[in-house]
């Protein structure tokens, strides 16, 4: 099942995936190892968690951040990272820039969501200068990546499958190298991500889980009983823990060069 998600709790989506973000992130940017001062754009911007990460670690020249949702957009100029970033909503499959404006136009964790991945691919080389930098990360859903499918899978064995993104085909990671080819881009190289997240007890992690807007649709629609037996089925698949549990998340990284 595909769906429309738009996301417009900024707050609630760094909590839910603003962190996961940065972790991935962190992996990210050591392996493009870019250099500094250098012109960002990020695509799909969201909350600005990554830009936050890119202002931090990149030295960048200017970074640009695009979303189209005016929520997101509000929250992440209001991080420390809108000193220095400049936050606009935008589409990715209409970039609002000259070509060749910048040397790195990156998505976190957003392929997946846009109705025409190839075509998002190509927006972003025409605004990355020859020998400029095109790069994506994002969640391997189809291959359990997620780092909410523990959930999602509870839910689908009980009748109410967990929403998937309009393309989530294009996460995978064959699926990524035909659309960086496609596109025209070389030197195409390519990765796992795996990170780990801690969450204090199990009710950190349902609560965590359950904060996006599609998730808390399916849970209301949900009776009482079947939360609980929800609740319950996840706690034994985790192992019923009583403390501390740790999660995992994967995601496929690409970059390629735009030829000069």
């Amino acid at each position: 099942m595909a769906e429309q998600i738009v996301f417009e709790d900024g707050a609630g989506y760094e909590q839910m995936m603003g962190i996961w973000s940065r972790l991935a992130g962190d992996v990210f940017l050591d392996w493009l190892a870019p250099q500094p001062a250098q012109r960002w754009l990020d695509v799909g911007c969201g909350n600005g968690a990554f830009t936050e990460l890119l202002v931090q670690r990149c030295a960048p020249s200017a970074v640009d951040g695009i979303d189209p949702s005016a929520a997101q957009i509000d929250f992440a100029r209001a991080r420390p990272a809108g000193r220095v970033a400049r936050f606009q909503i935008g589409d990715a499959m209409a970039l609002p820039f000259p070509d060749a404006s910048f040397d790195v136009a990156a998505m976190a964790l957003v392929i997946f969501f846009v109705p025409d991945p190839a075509g998002a691919v190509a927006q972003m080389r025409r605004v990355v200068r020859p020998g400029g930098v095109v790069c994506t990360y994002a969640w391997d859903i189809l291959g359990g990546g997620f780092p909410n499918a523990p959930l999602g899978r509870v839910l689908k064995d009980m009748g109410v499958p967990a929403p998937l993104p309009p393309s989530v085909e294009a996460a995978r990671m064959d699926a990524l190298r035909t659309l960086w080819a496609d596109a025209g881009l070389t030197d195409i190289d390519t990765r796992e991500i795996t990170v780990q997240r801690h969450f204090e007890n199990f009710e950190d992690l349902w609560s965590t889980m359950t904060l996006s807007a599609s998730m808390r649709v399916r849970i209301a629609a949900m009776t009482a009983d079947q939360v609980a037996e929800a609740r319950r089925r996840l706690r034994a698949n985790l192992g019923d823990p009583d403390g501390a549990i740790t999660c995992s998340g994967r995601a496929n990284a690409i970059r390629g060069i735009v030829p000069g």
